[in-house]
């Protein structure tokens, strides 16, 4: 069992910036693809980027590429989501998940069938 908690979120004017954490637990996080989704008020839960258990691999949706940065640190069992030039329609929020097949986070079908979660973190974005 993993569980995940994210931390970081808050309020921040457009153009800004915020960097999301999601700690772990368990001593197999290296083991652990991760990844954020986001959900905004009205919408559907959407991917925004993922890491491999190793780091070296990343992907990103359109929307945040160029803008957000994922990144581990496996010895503090911890994945970040740094957000730069952040936009209105950034607002949302922002869920931590976690599985063994990166593919899951890739492949948008598979998407559903990830098994952890985190219970999420408010980023709002103010103009």
């Amino acid at each position: 069992q993993v569980r995940l908690v994210e931390s970081g979120g808050g309020l921040v004017q457009a153009g800004g910036s915020l960097r999301l954490s999601c700690a772990a637990s368990g001593r197999t996080f290296s083991t652990y693809a991760m990844g954020w989704f986001r959900q905004a008020p009205g919408k559907e839960r959407e991917f925004v980027a993922t890491i491999t258990g190793n780091g070296v691999m990343t992907y990103y949706a359109d929307s945040v590429k160029g803008r957000f940065t994922i990144s581990r640190d496996n010895a503090k069992n911890t994945v970040y989501l740094a957000m730069n030039s952040l936009k209105l329609e950034d607002t949302a929020v922002y869920y931590c998940a976690g599985d063994v097949w990166y593919s899951k986070f890739t492949i948008a079908t598979m998407r559903q069938g990830i098994e952890y979660w985190g219970q999420g973190t408010q980023v709002t974005v103010s103009s």
